[in-house]
């Protein structure tokens, strides 16, 4: 079977809300150490994704111009991909490649429909690293 997105993603997950202002979201995403991650409504349905590079505009207008940054919604993407949590690593990996450019940092995991997790290029590469380990 290979090795799966289960045993490397991230379950310590960070949700960001539609509603939630976008300065709010770049001071957690700074706190956790992390490059963004899904966005979900009440229901806990995936309804977008927010990164870093979606908050850098409203970031700047905000710390140049002093003005409001704006609610999530307005930033995220809409449009993106995700991971089951019995995908393949390798699966992930030509998915964060696509067409020999960088795709994102990383994919929601979903488990029935659900948000379970993230996996990033970070846990690929750390995937990749152990199985060449083990090759040895």
């Amino acid at each position: 079977m290979g090795v799966l997105v289960r045993d490397y993603m991230s379950s310590n997950l960070t949700r960001f809300f539609p509603d939630m202002d976008v300065l709010e979201a770049v001071a957690l995403m700074i706190e956790k150490g992390i490059s963004g991650g899904p966005v979900v409504d009440r229901l806990g349905n995936l309804v977008g994704v927010i990164a870093e590079k979606d908050c850098l505009e409203p970031a700047m207008q905000a710390g140049y111009y002093g003005s409001r940054g704006g609610v999530v919604r307005d930033f995220m993407a809409t449009e993106f991909e995700v991971a089951d949590i019995d995908d393949s690593i390798m699966d992930i990996a030509r998915l964060l490649q696509r067409d020999g450019h960088f795709y994102n940092r990383g994919v929601p995991v979903m488990k029935h429909n659900r948000v379970v997790g993230n996996i990033s290029l970070r846990d690929v590469l750390r995937a990749f690293q152990d199985m060449a380990g083990q090759s040895e």
